[in-house]
């Protein structure tokens, strides 16, 4: 009961008061006095209900003849209940209970528990087989956002990057070294890029090699755009809103003279206790990059705070926070940061710009302004090999984007990558 209490509260966050989900996470001081099986409830509980809120509230209002009553938590335990029968391996019986019993612990809600009980009923009865006839894939996605990525990218791949947005994505990690050795000790399997994926059960802090350092939780895709350098041995790079760490492990551990800027100190402390953990180093500076001041670097890597429309996979409370204005801001402060970045590079230098935003004013544009602005720089398009073979990774401007949708497996837990964007560019 108390973690479905818990689940509530972090669920109430996300749609009541638009907090992010990792945040709610981090600050409930009664979610992290949880045994780690609860929290894992908790999470997963949560995580359903974001990743199917649009199919799960349609339902419910199929069974509300006057529509969800005005108390708050009376949604919530509706949620709760509806997403356990349906998706969790949880007796309906149990589901009904503890929704209802949950709504009691509320004043305002609890004069409601005769109807969530009943509705959770017609849910276990009718739920599995009115969800089938609906078109979950809309439901869960808001019409806003498959508006945008159907004009961008045609209306049959917007509808498979929402459908990847259903399945929980798998542990993605980057090995120092013998990534066979780690996919088989992790019971997990090489991708392409050299990435170890595995199916995780428990925390990932008790899992093989992570307390040794022997890898780092990384996105297959968000582990590309640091390999387009090529060789950094020796160089300085500078790595810009680098935290929390991954591209920047990477640099170091690849022989970089690395500089990790990022203006947030928590985030920063979070990535040089990453860097501890994995025995390598680099230079941490906390600063906001558009007034740091810094002689140039042989190549410099910014990945832009953007909107993370790409991350929803691992972050499902993102179509329910982001709204269409915030990408408009966003990409007013990606092109200031990229100028930024450009003037950090030395001539002949290399500048990596990335986000994981599936959005092309946070990408394309941003770029092209820049290289409209700026003559004394030139793309350098990114080839097939560079990207493992995948062709599919590369824009035909020589670009890199990748989709939710892309790397199918027939197992379709280890399948999808994370949508990313980089371009390359040199200055002259």
């Amino acid at each position: 009961m108390a973690s479905r209490r818990i689940a509530a509260d972090i669920l109430d966050g996300v749609l009541r008061r638009r907090r992010a989900l990792d945040e709610l996470l981090d600050s409930t001081s009664e979610f992290s006095r949880l045994e780690e099986r609860d929290r894992a409830l908790v999470r997963a509980l949560v995580a359903v209900v974001l990743r199917r809120l649009g199919s799960l509230r349609h339902l419910l209002g199929l069974f509300l003849e006057r529509g969800v009553p005005e108390a708050p938590r009376v949604e919530t335990a509706l949620l709760l209940g509806a997403a356990q029968i349906l998706f969790l391996d949880v007796p309906d019986h149990a589901a009904v209970d503890l929704s209802v019993r949950l709504a009691q612990t509320d004043r305002h809600a609890g004069r409601f528990a005769g109807l969530i009980n009943a509705v959770l009923r017609r849910v276990a009865r009718e739920g599995a087989a009115r969800l089938a006839t609906l078109d979950a894939t809309r439901l869960d996605t808001p019409d806003w956002l498959l508006a945008r990525w159907a004009e961008h990218y045609g209306a049959a791949r917007a509808q498979a990057i929402a459908a990847a947005h259903a399945q929980e994505p798998a542990l993605d990690v980057t090995v120092k070294a013998d990534s066979e050795f780690w996919a088989a000790r992790l019971d997990g399997r090489v991708l392409p890029t050299g990435t170890v994926r595995t199916i995780a059960h428990g925390t990932v802090t008790a899992l093989p090699g992570f307390a040794e350092g022997a890898w780092w939780v990384q996105d297959a895709a968000a582990s590309v755009p640091a390999r387009l350098l090529g060789d950094v041995r020796g160089r300085r790079v500078a790595d810009l809103c680098a935290a929390p760490g991954g591209k920047t492990a990477q640099l170091a551990a690849a022989g970089a003279q690395v500089t990790a800027v990022d203006r947030a100190p928590a985030r920063l402390r979070q990535l040089a206790d990453n860097l501890a953990r994995l025995s390598l180093s680099a230079e941490l500076v906390c600063a906001d990059i558009t007034e740091w001041q810094a002689e140039p670097f042989d190549a410099v890597l910014l990945d832009a705070p953007c909107s993370s429309t790409g991350t929803i996979r691992r972050h499902p409370d993102i179509p329910w926070l982001k709204r269409a204005a915030d990408i408009t801001a966003l990409a007013g402060a990606q092109r200031r940061l990229i100028e930024r970045a450009f003037a950090l590079t030395r001539p002949g230098g290399t500048l990596i710009y990335c986000t994981c935003s599936l959005e092309p004013e946070e990408n394309e544009s941003v770029v092209a302004g820049l290289l409209a602005r700026e003559s004394g720089l030139r793309r350098l398009p990114i080839a097939v090999a560079e990207v493992f073979g995948r062709s599919e990774f590369v824009t035909p401007d020589g670009d890199l984007r990748t989709l939710p949708c892309q790397l199918p497996d027939i197992d379709p837990r280890f399948a999808g990558v994370d949508g990313f964007y980089a371009a390359r560019l040199v200055k002259q």
